[in-house]
């Protein structure tokens, strides 16, 4: 993988300054309550705070940042009146993005090295396999890593099976754009995360494409690589032998190993104070956890364990979507416990932060959770809200004056109906059109 260009505010921003307090510091920053850049990856100093490494600044295209990057201005309801024809409508499409269609499905035969049912993997492979597409842009791992993400143009399906696997850190796959063009390809699928689609999406018709599938998944709090390997260094038994993990629907995180054992560690056991500025302040300063842009979302959060959760959001989806029906065994979507109990509790964390309880609470926490808390789609929403406030919540404490640039209007209609505890707890209205009622 070649090195990206470094970053040039004075390109990127078309002569204008780029404001102090998005600028990089030397050494990664500590905690929820600082700005943090992407910590220990030395490549990226001197980019804004705010950068993901969607890679499209590593491309021609970096001109168009100042346009596209959803951390300079969100763009999301324009966009999706473009690609949707419409807005989000009240209700679980402020929560989950605009969509026709939700299904609990997973792969029959799960192909080797799928980290759960194979569903993305072989939805790219099969693209190919149709000549539907003639390139899927995706992340497979570098060599002699497992989770270290390198950016590649798959040209065939074998090349896309290959890169199965969740790879949960920042990888710049915009920057194979440049050799899109340059191989001439017309008809393009992109395996892509939300900061990665929104960018895609603002700059889609300058890309010449004759043909676009997006298959979005879902993501929060993406790491660099050197931080992954310290977070799986704090929690697992054995952080060297783990193939697959992931954040579970059962309220923790499972870890599979080489030997084929399984490895659980309930989220209320995370060693949070060593935990404290891993996350870049780009994934706590995002929005769109539900990958709202892409044509289609596969994903787990809204779905019962073991099975994937699908949104279709438009016609292109819903082709995607009957491409892979033949190999797929459907579920049902299912909704339970409240989500709206916990939340008081939650924003009362977010601005007290909770010692860490005896084990003895803990243990009592986790059970409670499993068999009284949200699951199913209402597990999304809770999952999905809490997002929308923590990272409204730093924003706010970090980034105050571009609030109005990066918070979507649809964060404030989600979160409406906390808005009374959301005042009487940070001692400020929850929507910005509020405060200035209030100065009024």
């Amino acid at each position: 993988m070649s090195t990206p260009a470094s970053f040039t505010p004075s390109t990127a921003f078309d002569g204008d300054d780029l404001p102090a307090e998005l600028i990089g510091s030397d050494g990664p920053g500590k905690g929820l309550r600082h700005t943090t850049l992407l910590s220990k990856d030395a490549r990226l100093a001197g980019r804004p705070k705010l950068c993901s490494d969607c890679g499209l600044c590593d491309s021609q295209l970096k001109p168009e940042m100042a346009r596209a990057c959803v951390f300079v201005r969100n763009r999301t309801e324009e966009l999706e009146q473009r690609v949707f024809g419409r807005q989000r409508r009240d209700g679980d499409e402020l929560r989950f993005g605009v969509f026709e269609q939700m299904h609990a499905a997973r792969m029959r035969t799960p192909p080797p090295g799928a980290q759960w049912s194979g569903m993305v993997t072989t939805l790219g492979a099969r693209l190919l396999e149709t000549g539907a597409v003639e390139a899927v842009i995706t992340a497979a791992a570098m060599p002699g890593t497992r989770f270290a993400p390198q950016p590649v143009l798959a040209r065939t399906p074998q090349a896309v099976r290959d890169s199965a696997g969740n790879k949960p850190c920042l990888s710049p796959n915009l920057a194979l754009l440049d050799q899109v063009r340059e191989a001439g390809i017309k008809r393009l699928a992109v395996i892509a995360t939300s900061c990665q689609v929104h960018m895609l999406r603002a700059v889609e018709a300058q890309l010449g494409l004759e043909r676009l599938d997006i298959i979005g998944i879902p993501c929060s709090d993406n790491v660099t690589y050197p931080d992954l390997t310290y977070f799986l260094d704090q929690v697992s038994r054995s952080p060297q032998t783990i193939v697959h993990y992931e954040f579970m629907q059962d309220y923790s995180l499972h870890m599979r190993h080489e030997d084929g054992s399984k490895e659980r560690l309930n989220f209320i056991d995370f060693p949070m104070d060593r935990l404290e500025g891993i996350f870049p302040s780009a994934c706590l300063s995002c929005f769109d956890y539900p990958n709202s842009l892409a044509d289609i979302t596969i994903g787990y959060m809204g779905a019962e364990l073991g099975w994937q959760w699908v949104l279709v959001r438009n016609q292109r989806g819903r082709a995607l979507f009957e491409l892979l029906q033949p190999e797929l065994e459907m579920g049902q979507l299912t909704s339970g416990g409240d989500r709206n109990r916990g939340m008081p509790r939650y924003i009362g964390m977010l601005d007290q932060p909770p010692a860490k309880p005896p084990k003895p609470v803990r243990r009592l926490v986790a059970w409670l959770q499993r068999h009284r808390g949200p699951r199913g789609l209402e597990f999304a929403r809770a999952i999905i809200e809490m997002k929308l406030l923590r990272n409204l919540h730093h924003v706010r404490s970090q980034f105050g004056r571009f609030e109005r640039r990066i918070v979507p209007a649809h964060v404030y209609r989600s979160l409406a109906p906390y808005a009374d505890i959301y005042r009487d707890t940070m001692g400020r209205p929850l929507s910005p059109a509020s405060a200035e009622t209030l100065d009024q």
